[in-house]
């Protein structure tokens, strides 16, 4: 499968056949345009502006936005409901988390996540092959939370998102200190471009590994 990072909590993923799934589109106003895609499906974590933009996705994809079971070619998604806040949502309302089984890999996407990490959630969550994470805090969980949900779900890969980036106008903190607290817990970080391939052969159990995407 194929990862492409669209800038904040929006990534393009490609299984083999050529099934593609956009998430979490944003608008301009976030500071940089959405870029243009096409896909079959667009999931929606929450319908806040910087999430739900999904008129700049091509293809009439089919919307998903429900805590509920999906299936399309190639790809099974299934959705748990999260809450964007530590307050059980009074702040900021629900947030959906996405799972994706795609070429024998299980993708999660964790929206604007800004719950603690529970048993009950992680429980919900696993098993996890490859994490999209935000990290940047405020409005979301921060680096030092998005770290203690790394360690309870343990996954191969880890593509940490919603961090302020170059143009982003959102208040949010830089993507250094999750990277500097995982360097610190030993864990290889490095930087990739703007795509990647992964496959089961990626994966062993064993290791995580955090990968910076530009």
């Amino acid at each position: 499968m194929k990862i492409s990072y669209l800038g904040h909590s929006s990534f393009l993923l490609t299984e083999s056949t050529g099934t593609a799934i956009v998430t979490d589109p944003y608008e301009k106003s976030i500071g940089y345009d959405m870029p243009k895609v096409s896909a079959d499906a667009v999931t929606v974590s929450h319908h806040h502006y910087d999430h739900d933009n999904v008129k700049a996705v091509d293809g009439a994809p089919v919307i998903l936005d429900k805590e509920q079971g999906y299936e399309l070619p190639g790809v099974v998604i299934n959705a748990v409901k999260s809450c964007h806040d530590d307050q059980g949502g009074a702040l900021r309302g629900e947030n959906v988390i996405f799972k994706f089984r795609m070429d024998g890999l299980d993708v999660c996407h964790l929206g604007d996540l800004g719950e603690e990490c529970s048993p009950a959630l992680i429980e919900a969550i696993l098993p996890v092959n490859v994490l999209l994470i935000p990290v940047g805090g405020n409005y979301t969980i921060d680096a030092k939370m998005a770290k203690e949900y790394v360690d309870r779900l343990m996954p191969d890969v880890v593509i940490p998102m919603h961090y302020r980036t170059k143009g982003c106008v959102i208040d949010i903190d830089k993507v250094d200190e999750f990277v500097s607290l995982m360097e610190d817990d030993g864990i290889e970080c490095e930087e990739a471009g703007a795509e990647i391939e992964l496959t089961r052969d990626d994966v062993d159990g064993e290791t995580t590994r955090v990968i910076v995407m530009k």
